[in-house]
């Protein structure tokens, strides 16, 4: 009998770091789109017994999740160059309820793709106010399946 782990971040696992990525916003006005740019990521850690990783990224503007953009995937890095723009409409009365999450992913041909970690930004007005096209570079936080998540599913370790 198989028992799958939930995949989560768990608070002592918060404070550490797996890499930086680099991101652009641009809001435009008149057609009430935003745009993310994703420009490149900067030593991820290794997750293929070669030593790299196949990374790629998922981005969403929550709280709709029906909405997901998706980078290509490049193999064989862990310092990835994407340069890829993707357009969210979006009212601007509402740009100050949303979060922009930035998950990245390792890309796995056999099995499921490994998560590498996760930004989350809160505030999108926190670096500008969106009318021009500002860069961005945040720590991405780890995110792992480790026992310690157990105990949030309601089982134990005993």
């Amino acid at each position: 009998r198989g028992t799958s782990l939930a995949r989560c971040t768990c608070p002592k696992e918060a404070e550490k770091t797996c890499g930086k990525i680099n991101f652009t916003l641009k809001y435009d006005y008149e057609n009430e789109t935003l745009t993310v740019r994703i420009l490149r990521a900067f030593d991820l850690p290794a997750k293929d017994f070669c030593g790299s990783s196949d990374p790629y990224v998922k981005i969403y503007l929550l709280p709709d999740r029906k909405r997901k953009f998706q980078t290509r995937v490049h193999r064989k890095t862990l310092n990835p160059t994407f340069d890829e723009s993707f357009h969210f409409p979006v009212p601007h009365e509402e740009l100050a309820s949303r979060k922009l999450h930035l998950s990245v992913f390792d890309f796995d041909r056999f099995s499921r793709h490994d998560m590498i970690g996760e930004v989350i930004l809160e505030n999108l007005f926190e670096d500008s106010d969106l009318s021009r096209e500002t860069s961005i570079w945040r720590d991405i936080q780890y995110a792992t399946t480790v026992s310690a998540c157990w105990a949030g599913l309601g089982f134990s370790k005993g």
